[in-house]
């Protein structure tokens, strides 16, 4: 238990029509103080996306979820964003908003590898 430790992590979801508040499940997004950890895992599933509107460009998407992975990494093409601390990166990242691509609230638990926990938690949310 001691080489545990905290993590957060917020839930990324396409919302197709924002009027409608549907939603679908296409990525997660880990935050570790003590680790100092901030990573997101995606995948947007096509027949899904269809499913839910045909008027969606899934490579706009893809876009714009590379930037938060740009982000995430504090790349220079993240921008202004991506100079900020690990911290503020994702609290950016998790705040609410309404638009196609949004975040749940952030929820948190322990792990002794927030890689492995990111991996799990993409299986169990998003596949």
């Amino acid at each position: 238990m001691q080489d545990k430790v905290t993590y957060e992590y917020a839930v990324i979801r396409v919302v197709p029509k924002v009027e409608r508040e549907e939603f679908f499940n296409v990525g997660v997004l880990l935050f570790s103080k003590r680790k100092k950890f901030l990573g997101v895992k995606y995948k947007i599933d096509q027949k899904k996306l269809d499913a839910f509107s045909e008027d969606l460009d899934i490579a706009m998407l893809n876009a714009h979820l590379k930037a938060w992975e740009d982000i995430c990494k504090g790349h220079p093409k993240g921008g202004c964003i991506g100079n900020f601390e690990i911290s503020d990166r994702f609290r950016w990242l998790a705040a609410s908003r309404s638009t196609i691509i949004q975040s749940s609230k952030t929820h948190s638990g322990l792990c002794t590898d927030p890689q492995e926990e990111l991996e799990r938690l993409f299986n169990a949310f998003v596949l």
